[in-house]
């Protein structure tokens, strides 16, 4: 009750941030009143026999990961007959509009905010038989009322950063409680496990390693259908080379351009592909673009892959306004820049999408979010790191003007990444192993994952 009232003073404090987000022309608080009341709408009825996994992701990355894990825990389910049906929640409307493009409308809902109610109310109408939280979502109530109700919960691709270690070790009686719930955490790495660990409960639940989740969320075919579509929708054509800068944040969009613009006199071939991590950015990159006087065009003013209108030919920067999609123009890329890395407040964004596609990758320092895999393309001399715009503009005059360097740097990546796949069907075996059984049919029991003794200090 008390951390009830705790929320719900913060509840009404943040009420004009709320409406702020709201009316300003910025990005939304994901449904408030509906994650504050818990009333989301009906899911669809369960056929008898049929388990649920309530799968949750915070944002879009989360959830494309989740709906590749979704994929793989169906195909093991129906291997060993089992009838699986798997829902996910999201906490942004980002992430709300790729669960709904991913597992269907029907079966995507906001999550609860954290008041007991709240996630009562969602659990009695989602009635999931396991649930499992992407990454590092833990919520006090949430772990609480679910646990209450016998129901497994599972931490998927779990990672706990060195700044989250040190910030968890202030309220280290509370993170024992909340992970002392936890059935299984699988981690993404030893480090990542070893931290957990350090603040599990004596006979706690347990903990695997299976490696990152994300080299198997990445898709990496050139030929696909959805990257030939997207190629043929932007004109883009075969003597192109594209410079794409994705999942971008204020100032890294400048620094793209000024990178296109000191090449693209030498290179008239070259086109550049901006993609913002937030779409309501759009208009202020538009701005910035009109300033620059080069010509240049929206992606929505394109029309759909299916019912595309004509581009202009003379247009040779494309801003993305539309959102799902940077897997795929990722796919089109021969020079990437991954954005969210050169501020020092973010963390970084997925770099491994295009590293999959064989694109020279380059990312700035801050890549915090992505440690282990920034590790691993380094030592492979898979990618590039730039401290700042001139080493951007360097690294794309290098891509173009040294022989071989582009092909060689995409082509460690591709293969690093092709490498390191599998961890995705080994934590689905893992999930499997520990929804109850709703049937005659059972996982094996022998795990696909490396499994330590209970969690110790």
């Amino acid at each position: 009750m008390l951390l009830n009232a705790v929320y719900l003073v913060a509840f009404v404090l943040l009420l004009p941030w709320v409406a702020w987000r709201k009316f300003s022309g910025g990005r939304p608080v994901a449904a408030p009143w509906m994650r504050f009341t818990g009333g989301i709408p009906a899911l669809p009825r369960r056929e008898p026999g049929v388990a649920r996994i309530w799968l949750h992701g915070v944002s879009v990355g989360e959830v494309q990961l989740l709906s590749v894990l979704a994929a793989e825990i169906r195909r093991q389910a129906d291997a060993a007959g089992r009838q699986v049906e798997c829902v996910a929640s999201s906490s942004t409307t980002t992430g709300l509009e790729v669960a709904a493009k991913r597992f269907g409308a029907e079966k995507s809902f906001p999550c609860p905010l954290d008041f007991t109610w709240a996630v009562n109310r969602v659990l009695d109408r989602v009635r999931p038989d396991l649930l499992v939280l992407g990454e590092l979502e833990l919520w006090p109530n949430l772990l609480a009322r679910v646990h209450a109700r016998d129901i497994p919960i599972v931490v998927a691709n779990a990672r706990m950063s060195e700044a989250s270690t040190r910030g968890y070790g202030r309220i280290r009686p509370l993170v024992r409680r909340m992970l002392g719930k936890v059935s299984l955490v699988i981690a993404r790495s030893q480090e990542d496990a070893d931290r957990f660990a350090s603040f599990m409960p004596p006979g706690g639940g347990d903990l695997a390693v299976t490696g990152s989740m994300k080299f198997d969320g990445v898709k990496g075919d050139r030929l696909a259908l959805e990257v030939t579509r997207l190629r043929h929708l932007a004109g883009f054509r075969e003597d192109d080379v594209v410079f794409l800068a994705g999942s971008t944040q204020a100032p890294e969009e400048q620094l793209a351009l000024d990178a296109f613009a000191a090449a693209a006199t030498r290179h008239p071939h070259l086109r550049l592909v901006i993609v913002p991590r937030h779409v309501e950015r759009a208009a202020e990159i538009a701005a910035l673009l009109d300033r620059s006087g080069m010509r240049w065009q929206l992606r929505s003013r394109l029309g759909t892959p299916e019912a595309p209108l004509p581009a202009d030919p003379l247009a040779r920067v494309l801003l993305v306004d539309t959102t799902g999609e940077l897997g795929w123009w990722w796919g089109t890329a021969a020079i990437a820049f991954v954005g969210g890395s050169l501020d020092g407040k973010r963390g970084g964004q997925n770099m491994l999408e295009p590293a999959a596609y064989g694109a020279a990758v380059a990312f700035g320092p801050h890549t915090r979010n992505f440690r282990d895999e920034v590790r691993r393309l380094l030592a492979a001399d898979a990618a590039v790191v730039v401290a700042d715009g001139t080493a951007l503009t360097a690294f794309v005059r290098a891509c173009l003007e040294t022989d071989g360097f582009a092909a060689s740097l995409g082509r460690r990546a591709a293969d690093l990444v092709a490498s390191q796949r599998g961890s995705t069907a080994a934590t689905a075996t893992a999930i499997l192993q520990r929804l109850p059984a709703t049937g005659p049919t059972t996982v094996p029991a022998a795990p696909l994952v490396a499994k330590t003794e209970p969690f110790r200090q």
